[in-house]
Protein backbone atom coordinates (compact mmCIF):
# COMPACT_ATOMS: atom_id res chain seq x y z
CA UNK A 1 0.00 0.00 0.00
CA UNK A 2 1.32 3.45 -0.96
CA UNK A 3 2.28 5.62 1.98
CA UNK A 4 0.42 8.90 2.40
CA UNK A 5 2.26 12.13 1.55
CA UNK A 6 -0.61 14.65 1.89
CA UNK A 7 -4.03 14.29 3.45
CA UNK A 8 -6.66 17.04 3.54
CA UNK A 9 -9.82 16.65 5.63
CA UNK A 10 -12.57 19.25 5.48
CA UNK A 11 -10.03 21.91 4.53
CA UNK A 12 -11.70 25.34 4.44
CA UNK A 13 -10.56 28.95 4.29
CA UNK A 14 -12.77 31.96 4.97
CA UNK A 15 -11.92 35.58 4.21
CA UNK A 16 -13.80 38.65 5.36
CA UNK A 17 -14.68 41.21 2.70
CA UNK A 18 -15.62 44.79 3.43
CA UNK A 19 -14.66 48.38 2.71
CA UNK A 20 -12.46 47.22 -0.14
CA UNK A 21 -10.46 45.00 2.25
CA UNK A 22 -9.86 41.31 1.55
CA UNK A 23 -8.18 39.83 4.61
CA UNK A 24 -7.77 36.43 6.14
CA UNK A 25 -10.19 36.05 9.01
CA UNK A 26 -7.41 35.68 11.60
CA UNK A 27 -4.81 37.96 9.97
CA UNK A 28 -3.15 40.33 12.40
CA UNK A 29 -3.84 44.00 11.52
CA UNK A 30 -0.86 46.29 11.08
CA UNK A 31 -0.60 49.69 12.80
CA UNK A 32 -1.48 51.29 9.45
CA UNK A 33 -4.57 49.08 9.16
CA UNK A 34 -5.74 50.12 12.64
CA UNK A 35 -5.16 53.84 12.02
CA UNK A 36 -6.95 53.65 8.64
CA UNK A 37 -9.85 51.72 10.16
CA UNK A 38 -10.19 54.24 13.02
CA UNK A 39 -10.15 57.16 10.58
CA UNK A 40 -12.84 55.55 8.40
CA UNK A 41 -15.07 54.90 11.42
CA UNK A 42 -14.72 58.49 12.68
CA UNK A 43 -15.45 59.88 9.21
CA UNK A 44 -18.52 57.65 8.75
CA UNK A 45 -19.76 58.41 12.25
CA UNK A 46 -19.49 62.17 11.73
CA UNK A 47 -21.25 61.97 8.39
CA UNK A 48 -24.03 59.83 9.86
CA UNK A 49 -24.60 62.29 12.73
CA UNK A 50 -24.86 65.18 10.26
CA UNK A 51 -27.24 63.28 7.97
CA UNK A 52 -29.21 61.68 10.76
CA UNK A 53 -28.49 58.13 9.56
CA UNK A 54 -27.79 55.20 11.85
CA UNK A 55 -24.32 53.75 11.54
CA UNK A 56 -24.82 50.26 12.99
CA UNK A 57 -23.79 47.46 10.64
CA UNK A 58 -23.40 49.89 7.75
CA UNK A 59 -20.09 48.34 6.86
CA UNK A 60 -20.52 44.84 8.23
CA UNK A 61 -17.94 42.50 6.71
CA UNK A 62 -19.07 39.81 4.28
CA UNK A 63 -17.85 36.23 4.24
CA UNK A 64 -16.02 34.72 1.30
CA UNK A 65 -15.08 31.06 1.37
CA UNK A 66 -12.03 30.57 -0.86
CA UNK A 67 -12.09 26.84 0.03
CA UNK A 68 -14.94 24.83 1.54
CA UNK A 69 -14.76 21.22 2.74
CA UNK A 70 -11.86 19.99 0.59
CA UNK A 71 -10.93 16.31 1.07
CA UNK A 72 -8.25 14.30 -0.70
CA UNK A 73 -5.36 11.93 -0.05
CA UNK A 74 -2.16 11.97 -2.11
CA UNK A 75 0.28 9.09 -1.94
CA UNK A 76 4.06 9.36 -1.88
CA UNK A 77 5.47 9.66 -5.39
CA UNK A 78 2.22 10.85 -6.97
CA UNK A 79 2.32 13.77 -9.40
CA UNK A 80 -0.98 15.65 -9.17
CA UNK A 81 -2.21 18.58 -11.24
CA UNK A 82 -4.44 21.11 -9.50
CA UNK A 83 -6.55 22.85 -12.14
CA UNK A 84 -9.44 25.27 -12.25
CA UNK A 85 -10.46 28.72 -13.38
CA UNK A 86 -9.13 31.94 -11.85
CA UNK A 87 -10.60 32.30 -8.37
CA UNK A 88 -11.35 28.59 -8.00
CA UNK A 89 -9.18 28.33 -4.87
CA UNK A 90 -6.00 26.76 -6.29
CA UNK A 91 -3.51 29.23 -4.83
CA UNK A 92 -5.34 29.31 -1.49
CA UNK A 93 -5.08 25.52 -1.30
CA UNK A 94 -1.34 25.60 -1.95
CA UNK A 95 -0.82 28.34 0.64
CA UNK A 96 -2.60 26.20 3.23
CA UNK A 97 -0.53 23.14 2.31
CA UNK A 98 2.65 25.24 2.46
CA UNK A 99 1.71 26.58 5.93
CA UNK A 100 1.77 30.17 4.66
CA UNK A 101 -1.71 30.67 6.09
CA UNK A 102 -3.89 28.67 8.49
CA UNK A 103 -7.21 27.03 7.61
CA UNK A 104 -10.47 28.30 9.07
CA UNK A 105 -11.75 24.73 9.40
CA UNK A 106 -10.37 21.28 8.75
CA UNK A 107 -6.74 20.28 8.55
CA UNK A 108 -4.01 19.17 6.18
CA UNK A 109 -1.26 16.73 7.17
CA UNK A 110 1.95 16.59 5.15
CA UNK A 111 4.47 13.83 5.71
CA UNK A 112 7.89 15.00 4.56
CA UNK A 113 9.91 18.09 3.85
CA UNK A 114 8.09 20.58 1.61
CA UNK A 115 9.60 22.78 -1.11
CA UNK A 116 7.22 25.48 -2.36
CA UNK A 117 7.34 27.83 -5.31
CA UNK A 118 4.05 29.71 -5.12
CA UNK A 119 4.96 33.01 -6.74
CA UNK A 120 8.01 34.78 -8.14
CA UNK A 121 10.60 35.34 -5.45
CA UNK A 122 8.68 33.87 -2.50
CA UNK A 123 11.12 33.77 0.43
CA UNK A 124 13.69 36.02 -1.29
CA UNK A 125 14.99 39.24 0.26
CA UNK A 126 15.28 41.97 -2.40
CA UNK A 127 18.33 43.63 -0.81
CA UNK A 128 20.35 40.41 -0.69
CA UNK A 129 22.31 39.00 -3.62
CA UNK A 130 21.33 35.91 -5.54
CA UNK A 131 24.05 33.94 -3.74
CA UNK A 132 22.82 35.05 -0.31
CA UNK A 133 19.21 34.30 -1.24
CA UNK A 134 20.07 30.73 -2.22
CA UNK A 135 21.27 30.14 1.34
CA UNK A 136 18.40 32.12 2.87
CA UNK A 137 15.70 30.37 0.86
CA UNK A 138 17.29 26.98 1.41
CA UNK A 139 17.26 27.58 5.16
CA UNK A 140 13.59 28.62 5.00
CA UNK A 141 12.88 25.29 3.28
CA UNK A 142 14.55 23.53 6.22
CA UNK A 143 17.86 22.59 4.61
CA UNK A 144 21.18 22.55 6.43
CA UNK A 145 24.05 24.72 5.24
CA UNK A 146 25.97 21.62 4.15
CA UNK A 147 23.01 20.45 2.02
CA UNK A 148 22.77 23.85 0.35
CA UNK A 149 26.51 23.93 -0.27
CA UNK A 150 26.44 20.45 -1.81
CA UNK A 151 23.78 21.51 -4.35
CA UNK A 152 24.89 25.11 -4.84
CA UNK A 153 26.74 24.71 -8.17
CA UNK A 154 23.89 22.70 -9.68
CA UNK A 155 21.35 25.30 -8.54
CA UNK A 156 23.32 28.13 -10.14
CA UNK A 157 23.87 26.20 -13.38
CA UNK A 158 20.17 25.42 -13.69
CA UNK A 159 19.09 29.00 -12.99
CA UNK A 160 21.49 30.49 -15.59
CA UNK A 161 22.05 33.61 -13.45
CA UNK A 162 25.72 32.99 -12.64
CA UNK A 163 26.80 36.37 -14.06
CA UNK A 164 24.43 38.14 -11.67
CA UNK A 165 24.90 35.92 -8.64
CA UNK A 166 26.43 38.71 -6.55
CA UNK A 167 23.85 41.32 -7.62
CA UNK A 168 20.92 42.18 -5.31
CA UNK A 169 17.86 40.31 -6.57
CA UNK A 170 15.78 43.52 -6.57
CA UNK A 171 17.59 44.25 -9.86
CA UNK A 172 16.63 40.88 -11.38
CA UNK A 173 14.01 40.58 -14.09
CA UNK A 174 10.96 38.44 -13.28
CA UNK A 175 12.42 35.67 -15.42
CA UNK A 176 15.73 35.68 -13.52
CA UNK A 177 13.85 35.74 -10.21
CA UNK A 178 11.73 32.72 -11.03
CA UNK A 179 14.64 30.74 -12.53
CA UNK A 180 16.64 31.08 -9.33
CA UNK A 181 13.61 30.46 -7.09
CA UNK A 182 12.64 27.31 -9.00
CA UNK A 183 16.22 26.06 -8.99
CA UNK A 184 16.42 26.34 -5.19
CA UNK A 185 13.04 24.67 -4.60
CA UNK A 186 13.68 21.80 -7.01
CA UNK A 187 17.32 21.02 -6.18
CA UNK A 188 17.18 20.95 -2.41
CA UNK A 189 15.56 17.52 -2.43
CA UNK A 190 12.17 18.09 -0.76
CA UNK A 191 9.95 15.03 -0.31
CA UNK A 192 7.02 17.18 -1.50
CA UNK A 193 7.40 19.83 -4.22
CA UNK A 194 4.57 22.37 -4.61
CA UNK A 195 4.69 24.49 -7.76
CA UNK A 196 2.19 27.20 -8.71
CA UNK A 197 2.18 28.31 -12.36
CA UNK A 198 5.97 28.67 -12.62
CA UNK A 199 5.72 27.87 -16.33
CA UNK A 200 3.84 31.14 -16.90
CA UNK A 201 7.16 32.98 -16.52
CA UNK A 202 10.23 32.42 -18.65
CA UNK A 203 10.97 31.40 -22.21
CA UNK A 204 10.19 28.08 -23.87
CA UNK A 205 13.66 26.70 -23.11
CA UNK A 206 13.28 27.38 -19.39
CA UNK A 207 9.76 25.94 -19.34
CA UNK A 208 11.07 22.73 -20.89
CA UNK A 209 13.83 22.60 -18.24
CA UNK A 210 11.23 23.02 -15.47
CA UNK A 211 9.10 20.18 -16.81
CA UNK A 212 12.15 17.93 -17.19
CA UNK A 213 13.28 18.71 -13.65
CA UNK A 214 9.82 18.02 -12.19
CA UNK A 215 9.71 14.72 -14.08
CA UNK A 216 13.11 13.88 -12.60
CA UNK A 217 11.84 14.74 -9.11
CA UNK A 218 8.77 12.54 -9.68
CA UNK A 219 10.88 9.65 -11.00
CA UNK A 220 12.87 9.69 -7.75
CA UNK A 221 9.65 8.93 -5.87
CA UNK A 222 8.99 12.45 -4.58
CA UNK A 223 5.51 13.94 -4.53
CA UNK A 224 4.68 16.87 -6.84
CA UNK A 225 1.66 19.21 -6.73
CA UNK A 226 1.51 21.28 -9.90
CA UNK A 227 -0.87 24.17 -10.62
CA UNK A 228 -1.07 25.30 -14.23
CA UNK A 229 -3.47 26.59 -16.88
CA UNK A 230 -1.39 24.74 -19.47
CA UNK A 231 -3.32 21.52 -19.91
CA UNK A 232 -0.63 20.05 -22.17
CA UNK A 233 1.92 20.43 -19.36
CA UNK A 234 -0.49 18.92 -16.82
CA UNK A 235 -1.14 15.91 -19.06
CA UNK A 236 2.58 15.44 -19.81
CA UNK A 237 3.65 15.63 -16.16
CA UNK A 238 0.76 14.41 -14.01
CA UNK A 239 -0.91 11.04 -13.59
CA UNK A 240 -3.78 12.48 -11.60
CA UNK A 241 -5.79 15.71 -11.68
CA UNK A 242 -7.92 17.53 -9.11
CA UNK A 243 -10.35 20.16 -10.41
CA UNK A 244 -11.42 22.98 -8.10
CA UNK A 245 -14.51 25.08 -8.69
CA UNK A 246 -15.70 27.80 -6.29
CA UNK A 247 -13.48 26.41 -3.57
CA UNK A 248 -14.70 22.80 -3.84
CA UNK A 249 -13.33 19.64 -5.44
CA UNK A 250 -15.56 18.81 -8.40
CA UNK A 251 -13.37 16.16 -10.02
CA UNK A 252 -10.57 13.91 -8.73
CA UNK A 253 -9.52 11.46 -11.40
CA UNK A 254 -6.85 10.74 -13.99
CA UNK A 255 -5.16 13.80 -15.47
CA UNK A 256 -6.91 13.25 -18.81
CA UNK A 257 -10.39 13.00 -17.27
CA UNK A 258 -9.76 16.01 -15.01
CA UNK A 259 -8.65 18.08 -18.00
CA UNK A 260 -11.77 17.17 -19.96
CA UNK A 261 -13.96 18.04 -16.96
CA UNK A 262 -12.25 21.44 -16.65
CA UNK A 263 -12.58 22.20 -20.37
CA UNK A 264 -16.27 21.24 -20.38
CA UNK A 265 -16.79 23.63 -17.46
CA UNK A 266 -15.14 26.45 -19.40
CA UNK A 267 -17.41 25.80 -22.34
CA UNK A 268 -20.51 25.65 -20.15
CA UNK A 269 -19.87 29.30 -19.28
CA UNK A 270 -20.56 30.32 -22.87
CA UNK A 271 -24.27 29.72 -22.23
CA UNK A 272 -24.17 32.88 -20.08
CA UNK A 273 -24.38 36.21 -21.90
CA UNK A 274 -20.85 37.55 -22.23
CA UNK A 275 -21.79 40.89 -20.69
CA UNK A 276 -23.09 39.08 -17.57
CA UNK A 277 -20.13 36.79 -16.95
CA UNK A 278 -18.22 37.32 -13.71
CA UNK A 279 -15.23 35.00 -14.32
CA UNK A 280 -13.04 37.83 -15.61
CA UNK A 281 -10.16 40.01 -14.44
CA UNK A 282 -9.13 43.61 -15.02
CA UNK A 283 -10.12 47.08 -13.83
CA UNK A 284 -13.65 46.72 -15.23
CA UNK A 285 -13.48 50.22 -16.70
CA UNK A 286 -14.39 48.74 -20.06
CA UNK A 287 -15.56 45.23 -20.82
CA UNK A 288 -16.18 42.98 -23.79
CA UNK A 289 -19.92 42.53 -24.31
CA UNK A 290 -20.03 40.37 -27.44
CA UNK A 291 -17.91 38.47 -29.95
CA UNK A 292 -19.09 37.65 -33.46
CA UNK A 293 -17.25 35.14 -35.65
CA UNK A 294 -17.94 34.98 -39.36
CA UNK A 295 -16.24 34.18 -42.64
CA UNK A 296 -16.79 33.24 -46.25
CA UNK A 297 -17.71 29.67 -45.28
CA UNK A 298 -19.37 29.99 -41.89
CA UNK A 299 -21.06 26.76 -40.77
CA UNK A 300 -24.26 26.43 -38.78
CA UNK A 301 -23.60 28.17 -35.46
CA UNK A 302 -20.10 29.40 -34.74
CA UNK A 303 -17.60 27.82 -37.10
CA UNK A 304 -14.87 28.40 -39.64
CA UNK A 305 -13.05 26.47 -42.35
CA UNK A 306 -9.31 25.94 -42.56
CA UNK A 307 -7.79 28.18 -45.23
CA UNK A 308 -10.85 30.42 -45.58
CA UNK A 309 -11.49 33.97 -44.37
CA UNK A 310 -12.20 34.44 -40.66
CA UNK A 311 -13.58 37.65 -39.17
CA UNK A 312 -13.73 38.41 -35.43
CA UNK A 313 -15.82 41.40 -34.29
CA UNK A 314 -15.33 42.55 -30.68
CA UNK A 315 -17.81 44.94 -29.03
CA UNK A 316 -17.13 46.74 -25.73
CA UNK A 317 -19.26 48.58 -23.19
CA UNK A 318 -18.04 52.03 -24.24
CA UNK A 319 -15.66 53.72 -26.71
CA UNK A 320 -12.01 53.52 -25.75
CA UNK A 321 -9.08 55.63 -26.92
CA UNK A 322 -5.79 53.98 -27.81
CA UNK A 323 -7.44 50.56 -27.55
CA UNK A 324 -5.34 47.39 -27.52
CA UNK A 325 -7.31 44.20 -28.03
CA UNK A 326 -5.46 40.87 -27.70
CA UNK A 327 -7.04 37.74 -29.18
CA UNK A 328 -5.49 34.46 -28.04
CA UNK A 329 -6.62 31.26 -29.74
CA UNK A 330 -6.27 28.14 -27.62
CA UNK A 331 -6.61 24.45 -28.46
CA UNK A 332 -8.52 21.84 -26.48
CA UNK A 333 -5.52 21.20 -24.20
CA UNK A 334 -5.08 24.80 -23.16
CA UNK A 335 -2.12 25.42 -25.47
CA UNK A 336 -2.00 28.98 -26.84
CA UNK A 337 -1.61 28.73 -30.61
CA UNK A 338 -2.09 32.23 -32.03
CA UNK A 339 -1.82 35.71 -30.50
CA UNK A 340 -3.27 38.63 -32.51
CA UNK A 341 -2.91 42.23 -31.29
CA UNK A 342 -4.76 45.28 -32.55
CA UNK A 343 -1.79 47.68 -32.47
CA UNK A 344 -1.42 48.81 -36.11
CA UNK A 345 1.90 47.64 -37.54
CA UNK A 346 0.90 46.86 -41.12
CA UNK A 347 -0.05 49.26 -43.92
CA UNK A 348 -3.32 47.35 -44.21
CA UNK A 349 -4.28 48.10 -40.59
CA UNK A 350 -6.81 50.86 -39.93
CA UNK A 351 -5.32 53.68 -37.83
CA UNK A 352 -7.70 54.60 -35.02
CA UNK A 353 -8.00 58.37 -34.69
CA UNK A 354 -11.16 58.43 -32.55
CA UNK A 355 -12.32 56.34 -29.58
CA UNK A 356 -14.23 53.21 -30.62
CA UNK A 357 -16.32 50.53 -28.94
CA UNK A 358 -15.94 48.01 -31.79
CA UNK A 359 -12.85 46.35 -33.22
CA UNK A 360 -12.64 43.83 -36.04
CA UNK A 361 -9.82 41.42 -36.92
CA UNK A 362 -9.73 39.71 -40.31
CA UNK A 363 -7.60 36.64 -41.10
CA UNK A 364 -7.53 35.95 -44.84
CA UNK A 365 -6.53 32.27 -44.54
CA UNK A 366 -7.47 30.72 -41.21
CA UNK A 367 -4.48 28.50 -40.26
CA UNK A 368 -5.72 25.97 -37.67
CA UNK A 369 -6.53 22.43 -38.72
CA UNK A 370 -10.05 21.09 -38.16
CA UNK A 371 -11.04 20.85 -34.50
CA UNK A 372 -12.52 22.79 -31.61
CA UNK A 373 -10.90 25.93 -30.25
CA UNK A 374 -11.53 28.69 -27.75
CA UNK A 375 -10.90 32.42 -27.85
CA UNK A 376 -9.50 34.34 -24.85
CA UNK A 377 -9.70 38.15 -24.99
CA UNK A 378 -7.89 41.01 -23.27
CA UNK A 379 -8.76 44.70 -23.62
CA UNK A 380 -6.16 47.33 -22.69
CA UNK A 381 -6.06 51.10 -22.79
CA UNK A 382 -2.62 51.75 -24.20
CA UNK A 383 -0.15 49.40 -22.54
CA UNK A 384 -0.85 50.48 -18.95
CA UNK A 385 -4.49 49.80 -18.04
CA UNK A 386 -5.93 46.31 -18.49
CA UNK A 387 -9.70 46.74 -18.46
CA UNK A 388 -10.83 43.18 -19.14
CA UNK A 389 -9.51 39.63 -19.45
CA UNK A 390 -11.88 36.75 -20.11
CA UNK A 391 -10.95 33.12 -20.73
CA UNK A 392 -13.17 31.17 -23.10
CA UNK A 393 -15.09 34.20 -24.34
CA UNK A 394 -16.35 31.94 -27.11
CA UNK A 395 -15.72 28.43 -28.44
CA UNK A 396 -15.87 27.62 -32.13
CA UNK A 397 -15.38 24.77 -34.59
CA UNK A 398 -13.05 24.67 -37.55
CA UNK A 399 -14.12 22.35 -40.36
CA UNK A 400 -12.00 20.85 -43.16
CA UNK A 401 -11.29 23.32 -45.93
CA UNK A 402 -8.77 24.30 -48.60
CA UNK A 403 -5.66 26.43 -48.40
CA UNK A 404 -4.58 27.72 -51.82
CA UNK A 405 -6.04 24.67 -53.50
CA UNK A 406 -4.64 22.14 -51.03
CA UNK A 407 -7.26 20.10 -49.16
CA UNK A 408 -6.95 20.32 -45.35
CA UNK A 409 -8.86 17.51 -43.66
CA UNK A 410 -8.65 15.97 -40.19
CA UNK A 411 -5.10 16.11 -38.80
CA UNK A 412 -3.12 12.86 -38.69
CA UNK A 413 -0.77 14.07 -35.94
CA UNK A 414 -1.08 16.45 -33.00
CA UNK A 415 -0.03 19.60 -34.88
CA UNK A 416 -2.77 22.25 -34.88
CA UNK A 417 -1.42 24.83 -37.37
CA UNK A 418 -1.08 24.50 -41.13
CA UNK A 419 0.62 26.90 -43.57
CA UNK A 420 0.36 27.76 -47.26
CA UNK A 421 2.97 25.53 -48.90
CA UNK A 422 3.87 23.56 -52.02
CA UNK A 423 6.05 20.57 -52.89
CA UNK A 424 8.59 20.58 -55.69
CA UNK A 425 11.27 18.31 -57.11
CA UNK A 426 14.80 19.48 -56.18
Amino acid sequence: MTEVAIQARGLSKRYMLGQGVHRAEHARPTLGDMLSSTARKLTRGTADIVSGKKSENQNAPREFWALRGVDFTIGQGEVVGIIGRNGAGKSTLLKLLSRITDPTDGQADLYGRVGSLLEVGTGFHPELTGRENVYLNGSILGMTRSEIKKNFDEIVAFSEVEKFLDTPVKRYSSGMYVRLAFAVAAHLEPEILIVDEVLAVGDAKFQAKCLAKMKDVANRGQTVLFVSHNMGAVEALCGRGIVLESGKVVCDSTAEQAIQHYLRGLEDNTSIDLSQRTDRRGSGGNRVTSVQISGDSTLDGIGLRTGHTARFTIKMTKPIKDALCVLTFVDNYGQSLIDLRSKPTSEEDTRLTEPTDTLECVVDEWPTVPGRYRLDIEVWEGSRIRHDTIEGAVFFNVAPGHMRGRSIAEPIRLAKITLPHRWTLP
